[in-house]
């Protein structure tokens, strides 16, 4: 019982507590992009299932950053360079992040496509099927885990209590699900916003 109140000691500090809200408000930063790409995804679902598909989204990034926390030596690891390019060593991150940054221009091009040709038709097409909404899921998942090492190495930079980090991620992603409706109605009622959102995506991706 010791061990276990030692733990948590941290948090009875004043540098616990300024590390926990430091780490907090930088995870709430970090996860801008992934908020703004969750709220352009789900828009194509019909309004009844959006709140769903957000907060599971979010959700699930909060379990992959769960994880992840758990896996810091892995990820450590994956900073080590697997081959070398020229003067350039190419690690494990490196690839990851590449195919994640790939993936994110491509969608984010998607919907610019898709975005101008409901201006010129005049209309805006939404999917209701069981199928859309999964596929949805699954492209949120794929954002989540690419977004999350950044968020992860954040945390262990600010503090290497493991409480803390925690502690960080999980408040963090609780205001984001509190919050993120309210930032997906902002974004998806003004287009010059979002229009604004999907440029940011595609600067995101090509970083």
């Amino acid at each position: 019982m010791q061990d276990n109140g030692s733990v948590f000691d941290v948090l009875f500090t004043w540098h616990g507590v300024v590390n926990l809200i430091t780490l907090s408000v930088l995870e709430i930063i970090l996860g801008i992009d992934n908020i703004i790409f969750i709220s352009i995804a789900v828009d194509k679902l019909p309004r009844a299932l959006q709140k769903r598909a957000r907060f599971i989204g979010l959700s699930l990034a909060l379990l992959v950053r769960s994880v992840l926390l758990c896996l810091v030596g892995w990820i450590a690891h994956l900073r080590d360079a697997l081959f070398t390019i020229g003067d350039y060593g190419v690690s494990g991150k490196s690839l990851i992040l590449f195919g994640g940054g790939v993936f994110l221009i491509y969608k984010t091009w998607k919907e610019i496509i898709e975005k101008l040709h409901e201006h010129e038709g005049g209309h805006t097409k939404k999917h209701d099927d069981k199928n859309s909404f999964g596929a949805i899921i699954v492209q949120i998942i794929i954002i989540d885990f690419i977004f999350s090492f950044d968020s992860i190495l954040a945390a262990v930079g600010v503090s290497g209590e493991v409480v803390i980090m925690i502690g960080g991620v999980v408040i963090s992603m609780i205001l984001m699900i509190l919050f993120s409706g309210y930032v997906a109605d902002f974004i998806n009622r003004n287009q010059g916003i979002k229009t604004i959102a999907l440029a940011f995506l595609l600067v995101i991706g090509g970083i």
